[in-house]
């Protein structure tokens, strides 16, 4: 077995970081990435500020609880993005192109199947979650009708899921950047059409999510299809009809979904303890966990970047490629990192001013900024950890180290409940740390067992 090289010298690190064609693959990967990532919040922003035009308070509060419901499934099942990348990466490095045919088509199949039998299973339950929302009678039948359209997009959402895995996994990080344009300039054109044109009101924000999310998986199909016309191989349609060919794929997938909800269980828990220290305080947390999405997006991209190169490098057995990769990526995160601690530093009171103009959740938050700041140097190496791993498809030893940090954030938060908010932010820290050095140390013991390159 290959192993990861062990840097025990400053010039070994410095040689790595010297390769001026490992940085422009870097960039390559992470530019596209970042800037799919800002068309998210985008997006948002447009649904939210049409509906918040429309003449009812109701219509504002349905895009609200509908989108928040919609997004349940559409997060829990992102590991059809992350379970793809790896594959995909690794049959590229390998050359082997049938592989990166079929780890598409099974890809594709799953997002399609899942995307029906969600949806089928969510209809029933609609009712009862629009109700733990405690929405007026009002509320909740506008909040219906929105996710009664809104779901007929969910396989669409999942199919666009499945190819930015691909497309990041083949390094074609343009094409998932021109599938997120697509999807979400339709959204917005089709929104300001249905809604300020032909006066549709929330059906019309539901409908204009629908149509971008079909017109993002029908071009994103096309540019798969063309993307593998040109390679050699087939898909060997009779080995998917067993499920041993299917195994390693869906165990990954089945690991990631549990890290996911293991994940959003600690969010939720923030929102959740810190609505009971106050309306003042769960307000706070929450714009301040904003600044956390910020630095995500490009921080983000950098991880997407070390899931296509590690991939690969993995895929090709080439160990000095897996180590440039790796110290590239994290010098590039570190100095992305200390940006954003300096701008949470030196602008934490004007990036909560931005956001909200009372008073107590303005005083709440800034006794918070120095945990703002802190977060960016300490979740960084989470991301990026969680970039390699999915590279490398060790998607288990990725959920355990989740679970180990999240029975630590409930230990601590147990353990701190008297100091208040200071208390769950230290909680919290502790998790994003606690996510880095768990896979550190997985990754460490992997590397002395020569285990990373098989």
């Amino acid at each position: 077995m290959a192993r990861l090289p062990t840097p025990h010298t400053m010039s070994s690190l410095l040689d790595a970081w010297r390769h001026r064609p490992t940085h422009r693959q870097v960039w390559a990967l992470a530019v596209p990435m970042i800037l799919s990532n800002l068309t998210v919040p985008l997006v948002a922003l447009v649904d939210s500020t049409v509906a918040g035009h429309l003449p009812q308070t109701q219509d504002l509060g349905a895009v609200a609880v509908g989108s928040a419901i919609y997004a349940l499934p559409v997060w829990s099942l992102g590991f059809l993005r992350m379970g793809t990348t790896g594959f995909a990466a690794q049959a590229m490095g390998a050359g082997d192109n049938a592989a990166l045919r079929t780890v598409q088509a099974q890809a594709l199949m799953l997002a399609a199947l899942l995307g029906v039998v969600v949806g089928g299973l969510m209809l029933p339950l609609l009712p009862w979650l629009i109700g733990q929302m405690h929405s007026t009678p009002q509320l909740a039948t506008r909040s219906l009708d929105y996710l009664h359209l809104r779901l007929l997009g969910l396989p669409a959402a999942l199919l666009n899921y499945a190819l930015a895995g691909w497309f990041i996994g083949a390094q074609r990080a343009r094409a998932t950047l021109a599938l997120l344009l697509v999807t979400n300039l339709v959204n917005i054109g089709l929104n300001l059409l249905f809604v300020l044109g032909f006066g549709w009101g929330v059906p019309g924000i539901a409908l204009a999510s629908v149509c971008g999310e079909w017109c993002g998986a029908l071009y994103g199909l096309w540019r798969a299809r063309k993307a593998v016309r040109g390679l050699a191989g087939q898909i060997d349609w009779r080995a998917m009809r067993g499920l041993t060919h299917w195994r390693p794929l869906l165990m990954v997938n089945r690991d990631i979904f549990l890290r996911t909800l293991a994940l959003e269980g600690v969010f939720f828990s923030i929102s959740l303890l810190g609505a009971r220290l106050g309306d003042a305080t769960v307000a706070a947390n929450a714009l301040l966990l904003n600044g956390l999405m910020l630095t995500a997006f490009s921080l983000d991209g950098l991880a997407n970047a070390v899931e296509a190169l590690c991939g690969h490098a993995i895929g090709a057995r080439d160990r000095i490629a897996l180590h440039r990769a790796l110290v590239v990526a994290s010098g590039w995160s570190l100095f992305g990192s200390l940006g954003y601690a300096l701008l949470f530093v030196v602008g934490g009171h004007a990036f909560v001013n931005v956001q909200t103009s009372l008073p107590e959740v303005r005083d709440m938050a800034y006794r918070c900024i120095p945990w703002l700041a802190a977060l960016p140097l300490v979740s960084v190496w989470s991301y990026l950890l969680d970039g390699l791993f999915i590279g490398a498809t060790r998607a288990r030893e990725m959920r355990d180290g989740m679970l180990i940090s999240v029975l630590l954030f409930a230990l601590l938060a147990w353990a701190t409940r008297s100091w208040g908010n200071h208390g769950l932010w230290l909680a919290f820290l502790a998790f994003m740390a606690t996510r880095g050095l768990s896979l550190g140390f997985i990754g460490w013991r992997l590397q002395r067992r020569q285990a990373w390159i098989a």
